[in-house]
């Protein structure tokens, strides 16, 4: 599971204590590739901006609850994707579906986390901080032996069963569609999905913190736990060489199907901003260019 990084945990500290340009360097490090996700999703650029204002809002006001389970980046695109839900909620808007969307089961419109436990009226506070805890570790537990799996998986360049994972797990895909999209049989994709299944629970057998036996409810857990942390989202880095063409053939492959074919909108997102920073760094240079060359025909004051 990605965590803050030491740097990032640095820089929310000089932000704790009020550093205004701490805030500034941090707003202006993460604005442009969580406003192309909301644009992305959003008609009109007013409610893109507004969704990346409040998202910022959102995440100054709950800094102090930020534990750094998860990286910035994964942390502000859960905040703004919520804030998008919202104006989708209060206007209905239509939007444009990835294959995430497409392929969204009937039940799919519950927000709910599948590890809250339901309580009922006469539970104790001590009770709801031992359910609290136990969700923390579930959850902790299911994104380690995630990690694990995809880490792996990259390690070894099994893109194929990466790819094959991703559909099942992060998607939410049938056996029969991941099958179809991936050019094998069902009989493949089901041997794809026992062996990683299988690998998970092994991982979590070690850290002796038990799930529901329940294969369906185990797979429930999973799907949440991948789409949350975004386990097998590329680094941006990883993303920007892409961008510049110069990743090994076997990497650029899996990013082009993360980006184009899963359609993963965080990574999108942070390709559409790593091409705006260009395209504006470009201009840049090209407005140099012409004053350096033409300034010296200007007509100097009598």
């Amino acid at each position: 599971m990605n965590r803050a990084t030491k740097a990032e945990q640095y820089l929310l500290d000089k932000i704790r204590r009020g550093d205004e340009q701490a805030w500034s360097e941090f707003v202006e490090r993460y604005r442009g590739r969580l406003f192309s996700f909301a644009q992305a999703k959003l008609s009109h650029c007013a409610d893109a901006e507004d969704a990346v204002q409040d998202t910022f809002v959102a995440f100054v006001r709950g800094l102090r609850t930020y534990r750094g389970d998860c990286d910035l980046e994964t942390y502000l695109f859960t905040l703004i994707r919520r804030k998008v839900i919202d104006v989708y909620r209060s206007r209905q808007a239509a939007h444009v579906c990835l294959i995430q969307d497409a392929y969204q089961p009937a039940d799919s419109s519950s927000t709910s986390d599948p590890f809250t436990e339901i309580a009922g009226p006469a539970q104790t506070a001590s009770w709801y901080a031992r359910a609290d805890e136990q969700q923390y570790l579930r959850k902790a537990a299911l994104a380690n032996a995630l990690s694990a799996l995809v880490d792996g998986l990259k390690e070894s360049l099994n893109f194929r069963d990466l790819q094959v994972t991703e559909l099942l797990f992060y998607c939410h895909l049938s056996n029969k569609d991941a099958a179809a999209i991936m050019h094998l049989s069902e009989n493949a994709v089901a041997l794809i999905k026992h062996r990683s299944l299988k690998q998970v629970r092994k991982h979590i057998a070690k850290l002796k913190l038990p799930i529901e036996p329940s294969p369906s409810n185990v797979e429930d857990l999973l799907k949440n736990v991948w789409e949350s942390q975004r386990l097998s989202c590329p680094k941006r880095s990883t993303i920007g060489a892409y961008f510049l063409e110069t990743l090994d053939p076997q990497w650029h492959d899996y990013v082009q199907f993360h980006l184009d074919v899963l359609g993963c909108r965080f990574c999108r997102a942070n390709l559409d901003d790593l091409r705006a920073q260009r395209t504006r760094s470009q201009g840049k240079q090209l407005r140099a260019r012409i004053m350096e060359s033409t300034v010296g025909f200007l007509t100097k004051p009598t």
